[in-house]
């Protein structure tokens, strides 16, 4: 019988290698628009003023060897483009660095005026990845002695180098429709298929399409919507990618400096989450905290996940008011 010791870490051999024979699924974040640029690139330049975001995400911290990854981007609008510009850097570590992925993307974001009031936002990213298998951090079943935990050889088949490693690009889009109160979009990424195959298969990462939208609701009466004004914001996220489907609807509260938000994601096939978001603003510093408490089978055993974001916003070139900046919850 297997020892008490032994079973998280054959749990996390589970949970990975789960993962591996599966269709390969994008690393997902909490806090959608705390982290702009990977929910749609057409947020790039939305806030107008150059802001720098980074975003740090640890998944089922009571699992050893979990799944956690890092985020940064930075992004303005140019004027003599037109439009919004963004860089976008992405890592992703699961099973202690047995599997780490790391992506840096370039974004153009256009600006259309469709009315007085109503404005169009269309983004393209293109990325380039890079995905690696660190063989020497590997155990596998074999290897388990009843009595001595891991200590036999295994009879799988070493890599050369001891590493899997495959590299390529990628390409994204997504648009933005919005005026002062609204706000929704959709973004595809991975319009391209791309063989993710660490071994000499085949296993494409499946298209993920992304429709999001919210709405502000001033919770006092002015002609037009203020910063400090307080709101209330219904908001709903939906996510498919290849079997996976995500549907998240949550609001946030907010009345400077601070802002709360709740939500609650779930599967087709059941719940998953419920997701306390918290968050303030001071001047051009944001900083924003969130929780998944994990409501599914796993609960129990993942302890959830922990979720925390900055931004920096830097001096404005040009007048917002000019550029009809989207109005949207930050967190």
């Amino acid at each position: 019988m297997i020892s008490k010791k032994l079973r998280p870490y054959i749990f996390t051999l589970v949970v990975l290698f789960i993962g591996l024979g599966m269709k390969a699924q994008d690393p997902h974040f909490s806090q959608f628009y705390a982290n702009p640029l990977y929910l749609n690139p057409a947020f790039a330049g939305a806030k107008v003023c150059p802001r720098v975001v980074t975003n740090y995400r640890n998944q089922w911290p009571a699992i050893p060897g979990s799944y956690v990854t890092y985020n940064a981007s930075f992004d303005m609008h140019v004027d003599a483009l037109g439009g919004g510009l963004g860089v976008l850097v992405t890592a992703d570590r699961a099973g202690q660095g047995v599997l780490t992925t790391q992506t840096v993307s370039l974004i153009y974001a256009v600006r259309i005026r469709l009315s007085r009031t109503w404005f169009l936002k269309a983004g393209l990213q293109a990325g380039f990845f890079q995905k690696n298998l660190d063989w020497d951090k590997l155990t596998f079943g074999d290897q388990i002695d009843s009595k001595w935990g891991f200590s036999n050889n295994t009879a799988e088949k070493r890599p050369v180098n001891g590493k899997y490693n495959i590299m390529d690009v990628d390409f994204s889009g997504g648009f933005l429709v919005y005026n002062d109160r609204f706000f929704g979009g959709v973004a595809v990424h991975h319009m391209v298929p791309v063989n993710v195959s660490l071994t000499e298969g085949e296993s494409y990462l499946p298209m993920k399409i992304t429709t999001h939208a919210g709405y502000m609701i001033p919770l006092v009466k002015h002609k037009r919507l203020r910063p400090s004004d307080p709101t209330i914001s219904p908001n709903i996220v939906f996510m498919s990618q290849g079997p996976f489907n995500q549907l998240n609807y949550g609001a946030y509260f907010k009345k400077a400096p601070m802002i709360f938000g709740i939500w609650y994601r779930q599967f087709f096939e059941g719940s998953d989450a419920i997701i306390l978001q918290a968050g303030f603003e001071y001047d051009k510093f944001k900083f924003g905290y969130s929780y998944d408490i994990t409501v599914s089978k796993l609960a129990s055993a993942s302890g959830g996940a922990h979720e925390f974001s900055f931004a920096l916003d830097f001096n404005c070139p040009i007048k917002r008011r000019k550029m009809h900046e989207i109005n949207c919850p930050s967190f």
